[in-house]
């Protein structure tokens, strides 16, 4: 790689100072992030081949790509948990990395859990405060090694969701380390410009209206659909909520992260998030982007959620997400897609519908997820959950979502 100061846009004044090269910062980072072309003008795909992060999301705005690192990865000498490049207009827009976390490193219990693994888990937590505290330590070591002494900022546009962080510029980017307590060690990469706004992103009601009205899709079969809805896989962790609220607040143009979402949302170590605290802890910055959340009345079924769906407008439902539920979900995936004629398919599902009226809600399942479709003509609704591709759009009769339905909507409108 040839990326030294002058192909990288430095006035040849620094070239004689102690100013590091992109080989110093990507062999500091142990990532081959920048090259010889000014990384917010180069191909976002080109970017994530060259790390290595499969992509994670695309739609027309925007594309993440999203690693979960093993045991034995390394940035800046430490364990990453998740990394994810963010992407707009297929150019990058800003990078998220994140180490030592609540959710990622403590396993996630309900109150049905055992001994044991209530044993494991606050072991994990006493560890994981440590881990913290010694990744926050190692990163601001590293990096002031690097670029020298850091400036207070901070960073985001709520109370509950806004950062005290540590920030370095570098020709261009700016590098914010967050470490907030008992939470999360972030490292976040973008552009000067959008670290001087806080990441203050509002976009015009009329282009968002524009935006949300045209995702509405209607399938000769009789589905109607949103599509370029955001995936964010929350990983091995039980950050469905945080994940699931990341989800809409960027399809509804509301910059967004899951692990920030989570500690303003007060979820607990591993996970489990109380849907009206993140609600609360989410308001300022969704109210600042020039959206506003809602508690929705639905029922589910068809004719219940259009009204929504019609708007182009998605629902996080609360319900229960129970083997026997999945099992049945899975199953019809591929023959639904092969389907020929609405009328035959939803004769087909008779033997579901009923055998759904024996299902037990488990409370240990508890969930959320997005609904975002209906099919009038085979009394189908659609979900998506936030676990990568596979879940993005699944299919469930009426009785199915009323089985396991927790009676819980929210949506963000404008």
């Amino acid at each position: 790689m040839a990326a030294g100061l002058a192909a990288l846009g430095f006035a040849a004044t620094l070239a004689c100072a102690s100013v590091p090269s992109a080989v110093d910062v990507n062999t500091a980072l142990g990532l081959e992030l920048f090259s010889d072309q000014p990384l917010w003008e180069e191909s976002a795909a080109a970017v994530a081949d060259r790390l290595g992060w499969p992509a994670e999301s695309s739609t027309s705005n925007d594309a993440s790509f999203r690693k979960y690192p093993g045991e034995q990865d390394r940035i800046l000498g430490a364990r990453p948990h998740s990394t994810v490049l963010h992407a707009e207009d297929g150019k990058p827009s800003s990078l998220s990395l994140v180490f030592a976390n609540k959710g990622d490193a403590v396993v996630y219990t309900t109150p049905d859990s055992n001994r044991d693994a209530m044993r494991l888990k606050n072991e994990q937590v006493r560890e994981i405060k440590r881990a913290i505290q010694e990744d926050k330590r190692l990163l601001g070591e590293t990096l002031e090694k690097l670029f020298g002494e850091p400036k207070a900022d901070r960073f985001g546009q709520g109370r509950e969701t806004r950062e005290n962080v540590k920030r370095w510029d570098w020709d261009g980017h700016a590098f914010l380390l967050a470490a907030p307590r008992d939470e999360y060690v972030a490292l976040r990469i973008m552009p000067v410009e959008s670290a001087d706004v806080g990441g203050k992103s509002r976009v015009p009601d009329s282009e968002i209206r524009k935006r949300v009205s045209a995702r509405v899709e209607r399938r000769p079969n009789g589905d109607v659909i949103l599509k370029d809805m955001p995936m964010v896989n929350q990983g091995p962790k039980g950050y469905c909520v945080p994940a699931t609220w990341e989800r809409v607040m960027r399809y509804m143009g509301v910059p967004a992260d899951m692990y920030v979402l989570a500690m303003a949302g007060g979820t607990g170590m591993g996970g489990g998030t109380s849907v009206d605290a993140i609600a609360a802890g989410a308001r300022e910055s969704i109210v600042r982007s020039g959206r506003k959340i809602e508690n929705a009345t639905a029922r589910t079924e068809p004719l219940g959620v259009s009204k929504y769906i019609d708007r182009g407008l998605p629902l996080m439902w609360a319900m229960f997400s129970t083997d026997e539920f999945n099992t049945a979900a899975n199953a019809r995936i591929a023959e639904r897609r092969a389907m020929s004629s609405p009328e035959d398919w939803n004769k087909s599902l008779q033997a579901a519908r009923k055998a759904a009226k024996k299902w037990i809600r488990e409370r240990a399942s508890a969930h959320v997820c997005l609904i975002t479709g209906y099919n009038k003509s085979t009394g189908e609704i659609a979900i998506s959950d936030s676990w990568g591709d596979a879940f993005a759009e699944r299919w469930i009769t009426a009785e199915e979502a009323e089985a396991v339905s927790q009676g819980s909507f929210q949506l963000i409108t404008f």
